[in-house]
């Protein structure tokens, strides 16, 4: 027998009151807690749709659409990915990861908008200088970034590199780019990019300069364990091992194609925290969820913890206000995206309409990462669901309408 659905809004419901009653939350975890507890219920309003078969009427509700909402990712990864079509090339595509040691997913903790910032320009540096020097591919290239801050335990600075669980950023590459006079397109060797050791060591250098101008502008807050660093002389020792520290690039096997690559977005661009059929159960205050350990080959296991800790560990992985953490760069970002991939299809001979899987591969692949319910009944199965009225959503001091999800 399957197991009963649950969800993190559920845990929230059940426990959020509790949790903010004894915890003092900055105002953006609040608004965070507020929209997932109320995400698709009365309190959102709704319409009621109707069977045009067999008359059955349903109510339905409105998603919160906060970007940290299990629930409410999959139709928003479906129009990203939607718009991601018109931007593939019919080239090998690259997938690149720029990891944070722990030392400095530490300081991050506490100036997430500052180390994080400094993380997209430090990698799209890297990226562009490494790939324009002649002596390594010499040409302009596009790319895309998205920063993941958890790993499988929902902590912020797991200590497994390298495998989903550390703060980094996935980077996914067209292999290729124009050369300088953008008068023709330059291609990557088949099955390689750019050399790792090489990224790492730029990547490494930028980093820590940024991070040492941010310390000297008082742009950092040190806090709890780390208030020591305060000192330029205790700052400095801290990240003097980070300077010759390896393998802060990693380059993953290539997607191989365009419609790889389409999957892959598909899958990793607007994840969140944890999902919802990751959770196991929520009994007597306690939180179970399923998690692999990367220590023992991937094993699936079920860690339980208290709700409050839960919540705790899905909330420190709240964005600052306004944060994006799906960033483009060169002849990919939105300044100039249109003319210069318009210019990189002119110089590959390869269709852009070979690069689109198939109509009934589209269908299947839009299923599979929206998880959106079909609009057929749900009791005859045969007819279509109509909307017939609006409900309309509460609006403080009216008293809040029933629930009758």
């Amino acid at each position: 027998m399957p197991r009963p659905t649950l969800e993190v809004a559920d845990v929230f419901r059940h426990h959020g009151a509790a949790y903010r009653e004894a915890h003092e939350l900055p105002l953006e975890q609040l608004r965070v807690m507020r929209a997932i507890e109320v995400c698709r219920t009365a309190a959102l309003g709704g319409h009621v749709e109707k069977c045009d078969r067999c008359d059955t009427t349903r109510n339905a509700y409105n998603s919160c659409r906060n970007r940290h909402c299990p629930k409410c990712q999959g139709a928003e990864r479906a129009k990203w990915l939607e718009s991601r079509k018109a931007e593939l090339l019919p080239v090998e595509y690259f997938h690149v990861v720029f990891t944070v040691p722990a030392q400095i997913a530490e300081i991050a903790f506490f100036n997430k908008e500052v180390v994080y910032n400094i993380l997209f320009r430090a990698t799209a540096q890297t990226l562009l200088t490494i790939a324009g020097d002649p002596q390594h591919l010499g040409a302009g290239i596009g790319f895309f970034a998205v920063l993941h801050t958890w790993g499988q335990n929902l902590l912020h600075h797991p200590r497994i590199p390298f495998r989903g669980e550390s703060t980094h950023l996935h980077c996914v590459v067209p292999g290729g780019g124009l050369s300088a006079d953008h008068e023709r397109w330059v291609p990557c060797r088949p099955g390689y990019f750019l050399p790792v050791q090489v990224l790492s060591g730029l990547f490494r250098r930028l980093f820590l300069e940024a991070l040492g101008e941010a310390f000297e502008k008082g742009s950092l807050g040190f806090f709890g364990d780390l208030e020591p660093l305060r000192d330029p002389s205790a700052f400095n020792a801290y990240l003097a091992p980070l300077r010759t520290a390896d393998r802060v690039v990693y380059a993953k096997p290539p997607f191989g194609g365009p419609q790889q690559a389409l999957a892959y977005l598909g899958r990793c661009t607007h994840r969140v925290a944890i999902s919802n059929h990751r959770l196991v159960s929520d009994e007597d205050g306690q939180v179970s969820f399923q998690w692999k350990d990367y220590r023992n080959e991937s094993e699936q296991k079920v860690l339980t913890v208290p709700a409050d800790e839960f919540i705790r560990r899905f909330l420190i992985h709240t964005l600052p206000p306004g944060f994006q953490r799906i960033r483009h760069f060169g002849f990919l970002a939105s300044c100039h995206r249109k003319v210069k991939l318009a210019l990189c299809r002119t110089l590959l001979t390869n269709p852009v309409t070979s690069l689109l899987p198939e109509p009934d591969q589209c269908r299947q692949m839009l299923e599979e990462i929206t998880e959106k319910p079909t609009r057929l009944c749900p009791h005859c199965g045969i007819g279509t669901m109509v909307r017939i009225a609006i409900l309309p959503a509460y609006r403080w001091p009216a008293t809040p309408p029933p629930d009758t999800s």
